[in-house]
């Protein structure tokens, strides 16, 4: 673990939480968005109601694609000038959907959103790792994620009060502005943490290499992949909350206040976590996790096949106030898991686990948003399903990752 000790240095509480405000512009620029769907669905002329989703998934889309562009650069050209201009990307995707007209302005805007929020959300992480590791990071990345889980806790409640005393134009001028803020304060505060002498000089060919080693790594590619199936699940709620919860159980403005409850207990999970990890370990608490969440589905979906998909809204938020828990306990474990043999190269592999895993969730995503029918069966049933194969992959992993130190 190294320090700088220049004078400019940031306290580990400001570097903490000026982390998560960079981290938090992307879970606002999705879940602010969520009580706004059906007003620029209409506004924009949707053609069906499944489509509205896309503002969400397209947002996941770019960032999949954004993260494998900006991990690399940041390790040539360093930390901070990689997410400055992933800031105005993101700037001009804001821009792009305040003046969108039509399906394909509104897309474009939000896919440049998610591609500039990707080399913050991305190369934060290997700033974090440059000057943590280990379960020292695992704890920066929890009171990181605590405070990035407040965001979804209030971003609905405050896209809900936009649409009701303004259009769905001023949630993304609520970004742009936030974003200048974030982009301001890190660029005056925050110091380089990778040295000139340490940056790798950006080749495709070395790239392609890393790469390739990357993936030879068992514990790098199998957690990135049961991540891929934890966060498909999460994306296909995500994608379909406004849906279920605002149309189906005819929430209406109450919506935010549900989705907000269902979100601090993530974040509950992420405090508890910052505790446990250190007692038990990484890999432990994700599997129980995951064995409990698939579990709890399974009974969960005949109860909600016996209300022919539509058990009351008490049992479902319990279930859902558990499920999402345990999401807590797996996010920041196993992104952590993934990216513990990748010290050396931490900015190609945090972008390369970010990628993969993100890419991987949004196609998930897509087909469990998609198969949304009226009822919640579709959700319960990919939670089981997407649960059972994490485990599954994670079995998998740990046997190659032995193997692999046995040989």
């Amino acid at each position: 673990m190294h320090q700088h000790s220049s004078s400019s240095d940031i306290g580990f509480t400001e570097f903490v939480v000026l982390i998560a405000l960079i981290i938090s512009l992307v879970a606002l620029s999705i879940d602010a968005m969520l009580p706004a769907l059906p007003e620029i669905a209409a506004d924009l002329m949707f053609e069906d109601a499944n489509d509205a989703q896309y503002i969400i998934t397209m947002l996941f889309i770019g960032m999949g694609i954004g993260q494998i562009i900006f991990g690399p650069l940041s390790d040539s050209i360093g930390r901070k000038p990689a997410i400055n201009l992933g800031f105005v990307v993101f700037i001009l995707g804001c821009l792009m959907s305040i003046i969108a007209q039509d399906f394909n302005d509104m897309m474009i805007g939000r896919f440049l959103q998610g591609l500039g929020a990707a080399g913050p959300r991305i190369v934060s992480i290997a700033l974090v790792r440059d000057r943590f590791a280990g379960r020292q990071m695992a704890r920066v990345m929890s009171f990181v994620m605590t405070i990035f889980i407040l965001i979804p806790i209030i971003a609905p409640s405050i896209g809900q009060l936009i649409v009701n005393y303004s259009t769905w134009h001023s949630i993304f001028v609520l970004f742009l502005v936030l974003t200048i803020v974030a982009m301001t304060w890190f660029s005056l505060r925050q110091p380089e943490t990778l040295p000139r002498e340490k940056r790798i000089s950006f080749s495709p060919a070395q790239m392609m290499s890393d790469i390739k080693s990357i993936c030879a790594i068992p514990a790098a590619m199998g957690y990135t992949i049961t991540m891929g199936f934890i966060f498909g699940a999460f994306i296909g709620y995500l994608s379909s909350a406004q849906q279920i919860l605002q149309t189906q159980y005819a929430l209406g403005n109450q919506f935010a206040i549900y989705f907000g409850v269902l979100a601090a207990s993530i974040g509950l999970a992420s405090l508890v976590n910052a505790k446990l990890v250190m007692r038990f370990g990484m890999r432990r608490l994700s599997r129980a996790a995951m064995t409990v969440t698939a579990l709890l589905s399974v009974p969960f979906f005949l109860l909600a096949q016996y209300y022919q998909g539509h058990p009351p809204l008490a049992q479902l938020m319990a279930y859902l106030l558990c499920v999402f828990f345990f999401f807590g306990i797996m996010f920041g474990n196993l992104n952590a898991l993934a990216m513990e043999p990748l010290g050396h190269i931490a900015g190609l592999g945090s972008a390369l686990v970010g990628s993969v895993s993100t890419l991987m969730s949004v196609m998930l995503g897509i087909i469990v948003a998609g198969a949304y029918d009226g009822t919640i069966l579709p959700l319960v049933a990919s939670f089981a399903i997407l649960s059972f194969l994490g485990l599954v992959t994670m079995h998998w992993t740990e046997k190659m990752s032995n193997a692999a130190l046995a040989s």
